[in-house]
């Protein structure tokens, strides 16, 4: 159901993500809002990789409540305050799709809505 497309007339993606990604015929679509590095207990941890990790937890919980697997994202935008460790950011995301490949934005801002947060993630899924 979900398509890499990769022309060969263009460069190839400069990491592990898909330039874009065709979708037939889903029958169920989910899209998150801004996921935040907030714990259950509320606490949002400093250091950048535990907050992506935090995130991409998450994420987890709503595809997993949604019936879906991380192999049904197909889009995902990630949002990081400029200076943080932007590798830190992409190995999270890495690890948490595996070798599935989705489109990928990552934007680095001024600040988040919470000072504490350093970073946020929309995705999109489909299935």
């Amino acid at each position: 159901m979900h398509r890499i497309v990769q022309p060969s007339s263009i460069a190839p993606p400069a990491a592990n993500y898909a330039h874009a990604v065709r979708v037939d015929a889903a029958t169920c679509w989910l899209h998150t809002s801004g996921v935040v590095p907030v714990a259950p207990d509320g606490s949002t941890p400093v250091d950048i990789g535990d907050q992506a990790d935090l995130v991409w937890r998450n994420i987890g919980a709503m595809l997993d409540e949604a019936e879906m697997a991380p192999s049904d994202v197909v889009s995902v935008t990630t949002y990081v305050v400029a200076g943080e460790a932007l590798a830190t950011v992409m190995a999270a995301r890495d690890r948490f799709l595996g070798t599935h490949r989705a489109a990928s934005t990552l934007v680095t801002v001024a600040a988040l809505a919470q000072p504490a947060w350093r970073m946020e993630i929309a995705i999109v899924a489909a299935r």
